[in-house]
């Protein structure tokens, strides 16, 4: 399957979701907002296809680091196409045989589904959302919960950068040259500028960097 190993990597920012609230009397501080996403060299997320194997090579290192993150909580935020490309692997009899740690953390987790076109969502702990993506994006981080986590869906990332919603990005730089495609962020004319925070790196060539605002 040309897709397992983005949904495999995808899980990898769900350790990094710490879940807030608490008993201490205290006012529970704002959620979070994270993307994570793989970009190519030459700075396409997507290169129009359907497929993103080109996204993550099969290695040892690699596959070790993904399945070490895949035990964290997070409330997760999708766009249709997105949504619907996790949503068919998933919740199989092959992902949970093939995976099912992460498998049952990306069941588990609570879904809201951007979409204008969708009439209903059927993946377990899915809400279909038809109101203002920005108004919503910030009420959901005015509640209590997990931190909220965006995978692919570049147009929702592009339009929450603008908003400027969006606390931190954990970007995976893949040593591929596309040639074509979708920036991540394309139409934000806002110019926020990031702090690098961390970095890793991998045999596979693979970096990733965590950014914050």
């Amino acid at each position: 399957m040309f897709r397992r190993d983005f949904l495999v990597a995808g899980s990898v920012v769900a350790a990094s979701a710490a879940t807030f609230g608490g008993g201490t009397g205290a006012p529970a501080p704002q959620r979070r907002l994270i993307v994570f996403n793989s970009l190519s060299l030459d700075g396409y997320f997507t290169d129009g296809t359907p497929d993103v194997n080109w996204a993550h090579a099969r290695d040892d290192e690699w596959q070790k680091f993904t399945r070490e993150n895949a035990g964290g909580d997070a409330e997760l935020i999708f766009g249709r196409k997105t949504y619907e490309m996790m949503a068919s692997f998933w919740p199989t009899p092959e992902a949970r045989e093939r995976l099912p740690e992460v498998a049952a953390s990306m069941n588990r987790m609570r879904k809201n589904v951007f979409s204008r076109s969708l009439s209903d969502v059927h993946w377990e702990n899915s809400r279909l959302v038809k109101a203002d993506l920005a108004e919503e994006v910030r009420r959901l981080k005015a509640q209590s919960g997990p931190t909220l986590l965006i995978m692919g869906s570049g147009e929702i990332v592009s339009q929450l950068t603008h908003a400027g919603l969006i606390d931190e990005y954990q970007l995976v730089f893949v040593p591929l040259v596309l040639g074509r495609g979708r920036s991540l962020f394309e139409g934000v004319s806002t110019r926020p500028r990031l702090k690098l925070t961390k970095t890793r790196s991998f045999q596979n060539g693979h970096i990733v960097a965590w950014y914050s605002i």
